[in-house]
């Protein structure tokens, strides 16, 4: 008699593929996805149309004619942002109302991110473009590129990179998608804070803006970081923006050309719906899922935690574990803001990291240690599958060799039976808890 070979019940993504596992004896466990929505058959010829009729703005092509100085603020490598999709329609729309390709400089938003490679900027943007226009990254500790725009608080000037304050015409790309802190990512960000000075990104970020109500996932009233975000964008002459909507396998949903402010609000409305999701309680264990472009570094994969906990209700109960697959093959991170994380958090136990943040402030970069310290307090976080375990150890993190003997160590610390939650799209799908009462 032939035997019966059980399939697994659940995956999660693991770099470009995807790890499938069964939750250990002890643990139960349900499954929590992206409302489905169906993907734009032809993504191309949608942002084509998209842009034919932009939202809240005269045509781009009427706003361009005459320009001699334009720049696109696109997104880097850690953004799953379809920058080969939104950025052609632009470059169609300036060429037809006569601007010059030598007029053109797409600028890659890096923030406080190391700067991208050229097959980084290939990957992002297509050969025919990167081969054609003049493409620079964002240096945000670059003085003599850096403009100030507006007055910060105590007088600290907000800064932007100086492409963008001298041009006379500026657009940007941006996926419209659950963001911690600007409620939802896009419309003014990609020019606000990444193209922005450690200032600007240092005040966004910081503990006095983290910790005020308003500062929350899928909010965009009433939300202080949006609000500083829009401020910024405005004064650094933004115009125009073409932003998408992506669902759990990367396919565009949707797609809108304009007013930055009005394109956002827009998709936002779209998005909120598709990414929210109840749960009736708190869980014991989640498994956060992450994949790429997010899990190339421990920076950018750790946010699978903050966001579960950072909810209007923390997902995970008090005491419980969360654990990110996560190869991680960049460690912490290479770029300057990626290191301050690391190091503050090597340099303090969680509890002394928030004392020193609130009392310091902080620099671009640390907000990610406050962050997650504050997630530490509550619960423990194990990294499944990260090449090197002392980089999670850095960060205060357990590591584990693989998806299963992290299930295993969350039982060991926190006992069976056990209630799990498994987010494939941690970053994307946003479970709201209706009760709070401990599942344990």
């Amino acid at each position: 008699m032939p035997s019966i070979v059980r399939q697994p019940r659940f995956a999660v993504p693991f770099g470009r593929g995807e790890i499938a596992f069964d939750l250990p004896p002890g643990v139960t466990g349900r499954q929590v996805v992206t409302h489905p929505a169906p993907p734009l058959a032809n993504p191309a010829a949608a942002a084509t149309a998209a842009i034919g009729t932009p939202v809240g703005t005269p045509s781009l092509r009427e706003m361009a004619t005459g320009k001699q100085r334009v720049r696109i603020a696109v997104t880097d490598a850690t953004r799953a942002c379809p920058d080969h999709v939104l950025v052609p329609p632009m470059l169609a729309e300036l060429a037809a109302a006569g601007v010059p390709d030598e007029a053109i400089v797409l600028i890659v938003a890096v923030g406080a991110h190391r700067a991208s490679t050229d097959a980084e900027k290939r990957e992002k943007l297509g050969d025919a473009i990167v081969d054609r226009y003049r493409v620079i990254d964002h240096d945000g500790a670059d003085d003599a590129n850096l403009v100030a725009v507006m007055e910060g608080p105590g007088g600290v000037p907000f800064r932007i990179n100086r492409h963008i304050i001298e041009a006379d015409l500026v657009l940007s790309t941006g996926v419209v998608e659950p963001h911690q802190y600007a409620g939802f990512s896009g419309g003014g960000k990609t020019v606000a804070i990444g193209c922005a000075d450690d200032a600007t990104i240092a005040y966004t970020h910081g503990p006095a803006m983290l910790d005020q109500s308003g500062t929350r996932l899928a909010q965009l009233a009433g939300n202080p970081f949006q609000e500083a975000v829009r401020a910024v964008a405005r004064a650094a002459g933004l115009v125009f923006a073409g932003n998408a909507v992506l669902d759990d396998a990367g396919r565009m949903v949707a797609v809108a050309y304009g007013a930055p402010e009005a394109v956002q609000d827009h998709l936002a409305e779209i998005a909120s719906p598709l990414f929210t999701t109840p749960i009736p309680t708190q869980v014991d264990i989640a498994v956060a899922g992450v994949g790429h472009p997010k899990d190339v570094n421990l920076y950018q994969a750790s946010r699978a935690a903050s966001y579960l906990q950072f909810a209007p209700i923390p997902v995970v109960r008090r005491g419980g574990v969360i654990i990110i697959p996560a190869a991680c093959p960049e460690g912490a991170g290479e770029g300057v803001g990626e290191q301050r994380f690391r190091a503050a958090m090597e340099a303090a136990a969680p509890d002394e990291v928030i004392v020193r943040a609130r009392r310091d402030g902080i620099r671009p970069g640390e907000q990610r240690a406050y962050v997650m310290a504050r997630v530490l307090q509550d619960v423990r976080v194990i990294v499944a599958g990260i090449e090197d375990p002392e980089t999670a150890r850095a960060v205060r993190c357990l590591p584990a060799h693989d998806l299963d003997e992290a299930l295993m160590m969350a039982v060991d610390l926190i006992g069976a039976p056990a209630a799990a939650l498994v987010i494939p799209h941690a970053l994307l799908t946003l479970p709201i808890v209706q009760n709070a009462v401990s599942a344990g």
